[in-house]
């Protein structure tokens, strides 16, 4: 009989918000995989677990996660745990949760701390819809094509950043996305936790000529329906009304479907539209 896979999800930083069924999990199955077992030591060492531990991290997640599932096809129950969070968020763990998909492995994801989560709910920033961007990428085609995404992303922004980082990029995010609103976690669920809700300006201004320490989840406002709804009419207000009554017409609409339109386009009513043809006209 086939061996399982357990996502289990690690302390963000107080070592008390792991779970019990983590730690009975973490007890009882034959293997841990480890982002850094360096550091995951020092947790289970501090929990009393002595379950055999073996490394599974960026640069040898598609080898490793071969011989995981191997492990598991001959019967094997394996735990997986990241460095700190939720196996699989931003992390290679979604490598082994394929490969243990396609060769018919169960998979159960036990919940527990999620920094992304965490910042979200303290943030003060609309949570019913929200995008999860993790680490900006560092590419600089790639990066230039998330801020364009982002520039009109109307739900709630997630990102997680380096301290050594944090000032290049939030020039950059004030650069691309103007002066929005952002709450900034650092340190969550640790002693020295903070965070600081201002404007990408404000905050550039607040950690200009200081260290940043500790790392950092920024939540940032979205830009609103109306924003972008103003910016698609002030588009359409670079022509005049008969160029863009002429655009419609030229693709086959009716004169009275293109002034309707015309109008919705421009944010205005339809006897607008009609009166200011006519002053065009006579003009």
């Amino acid at each position: 009989m086939a061996g399982q896979l357990y996502l289990c999800a690690t302390p963000i930083g107080n070592l008390e918000d792991i779970t019990l069924r983590v730690l009975d999990t973490l007890k009882s199955v034959d293997l841990i995989a480890a982002e850094d077992t360096r550091h995951s030591i020092k947790l289970l060492n501090h929990f009393g677990i002595k379950t055999k531990l073996t490394s599974y991290h960026e640069y040898n997640k598609i080898d490793k996660a071969i011989y995981l599932v191997r492990k598991m096809e001959e019967g094997l129950n394996v735990a997986l745990i990241t460095d700190a969070g939720t196996p699989g968020i931003s992390d290679p763990g979604e490598e082994l949760v394929r490969q243990c998909h396609e060769a018919g492995i169960m998979v159960t994801s036990l919940p527990g701390a999620c920094a992304c989560i965490t910042a979200l709910t303290i943030s003060g920033k609309p949570t019913r819809r929200f995008c999860f961007e993790a680490f900006l990428p560092t590419d600089k085609k790639e990066r230039e094509n998330v801020f364009r995404q982002l520039k009109t992303e109307t739900r709630t922004i997630i990102l997680y950043e380096a301290p050594h980082r944090l000032k290049k990029t939030l020039k950059e995010l004030y650069k691309e996305l103007g002066d929005r609103s952002v709450t900034l976690c650092r340190e969550l669920t640790k002693r020295h936790e903070d965070y600081k809700i201002m404007n990408l300006k404000d905050l550039i201004q607040y950690y200009e000529g200081q260290e940043v320490r500790g790392e950092c989840v920024l939540v940032i406002e979205g830009v609103s329906f109306q924003e972008l709804e103003k910016e698609a009419q002030d588009e359409w207000k670079s022509m005049s009304v008969k160029e863009h009554m002429d655009y419609y017409l030229s693709k086959g609409m009716s004169k009275k479907d293109a002034m309707k339109k015309t109008a919705k386009d421009r944010g205005v009513g339809k006897r607008e539209i009609y009166r200011e043809l006519l002053d065009e006209s006579e003009g």
